[in-house]
């Protein structure tokens, strides 16, 4: 992957965190460059810490067909809020809202873009 290639997920990433925490009542994000470094960070996450925790968790993924990925994601977007200031999350449930929210947008975006 390319230097152009991963600047424009990010970009996209970022945007799509901002636009979420400005729907979703139980999560805000200070401005546009908190939205950056929380993209950015969890990018940083999913590539070094997740693929250990989906390993650990397999079982409980397969039993679940794998719809505890979207817990273990809400977990990383917890984890990042104790890490951001400019983040905050309400509750879980609002995380596991907004990671399904960042999950079917990004998906989109990505493919349109």
């Amino acid at each position: 992957m390319n230097l152009m290639a991963m600047l424009k997920i990010l970009l996209i990433n970022s945007l799509v965190i901002f636009f979420g925490a400005y729907l979703l009542d139980g999560v805000s994000v200070k401005n546009y460059l908190t939205a950056l470094g929380v993209a950015i960070l969890l990018g940083l996450i999913n590539v070094f810490i997740k693929p250990l925790i989906v390993i650990l968790t397999l079982p409980l993924t397969i039993l679940t067909l794998g719809l505890f990925i979207w817990v273990i994601n809400a977990w990383m977007l917890m984890l990042i809020d104790k890490l951001v200031d400019g983040l905050t999350i309400r509750n879980f449930w609002w995380a596991l809202f907004f990671a399904l929210f960042i999950s079917l947008l990004n998906g989109v975006l990505l493919r349109l873009f």
